[in-house]
C-alpha cells in the first residue's frame, strides 16, 4: 500500500526546516526527514530560504557523514516568521507565482474580449436579419454562438484559477 504524500512549497519547506533546527539538526536528517514530501533541488532551495529567516550553520558541529549542522536565530526567526510566504522572499517562486497571476488577468482579458465579441455578433446579425440579409444574418449568428461558446468556455476556466496568492 503506498502512501500519497502532497508537495510541499518553498516556504513550507523552509518552516519545517527553521522548526526542525530549532533545537538543532544535521543537514543529512533534513534531507531523510523532508525526502517524502519534497525532491532534494528543492529541499536545498528551501534551505537556501529557510537561511533569510535566521537558519545558519555550526561550523564546529559539523560532522563528516551528516554535514552540516543547522541551528535557528530565535529573534530573528520570530522577528520575520509572518514575512516566509511573501512574494519578497521567495526568489524563483516569486517569479511563478507572478506568470500565474499574469496568465489569469490575461484570461480574464480574453474573457472581457468574448463577451463583448458575442454581443456585438448578435446585435448586428439580428439587424441583418431584420433587412433580410438572410444569409449574413446567419453567419453573424452562428459566430455570436461561437463566440458565446468561447466565453463561457473561459468562464468556467477563470473560476478554477487562482486570483490571488494564498494566504496562510
Amino acid at each position: 500500500m503506498s502512501v500519497i504524500t502532497r508537495r510541499l512549497s518553498v516556504p513550507e519547506l523552509s518552516q519545517q526546516i527553521l522548526e526542525m533546527a530549532t533545537i538543532g539538526v544535521y543537514r543529512e536528517s533534513v534531507f531523510e526527514a523532508l525526502r517524502p514530501m519534497a525532491t532534494k533541488k528543492q529541499i536545498g532551495a528551501a534551505i537556501a530560504h529557510a537561511k533569510r529567516f535566521g537558519l545558519h550553520s555550526v561550523a564546529s558541529l559539523r560532522d563528516d557523514e551528516l554535514g552540516t549542522y543547522y541551528q535557528v536565530d530565535l529573534v530573528k526567526y520570530r522577528s520575520l516568521e509572518h514575512a516566509i510566504a511573501t512574494p519578497a522572499h521567495l526568489g524563483d517562486d516569486a517569479n511563478l507565482l507572478e506568470q500565474v497571476m499574469d496568465a489569469t488577468s490575461t484570461v480574464q482579458r480574453m474573457l472581457v474580449v468574448a463577451k463583448a465579441l458575442t454581443a456585438l455578433l448578435g446585435v448586428v446579425g439580428v439587424l441583418c436579419l431584420l433587412e433580410e440579409r438572410h444569409q449574413l444574418g446567419m453567419s453573424l449568428l452562428s459566430g455570436a454562438v461561437s463566440a458565446g461558446s468561447l466565453w463561457a468556455i473561459q468562464r468556467s476556466l477563470i473560476k478554477k484559477m487562482p486570483v490571488e496568492p494564498a494566504k496562510k
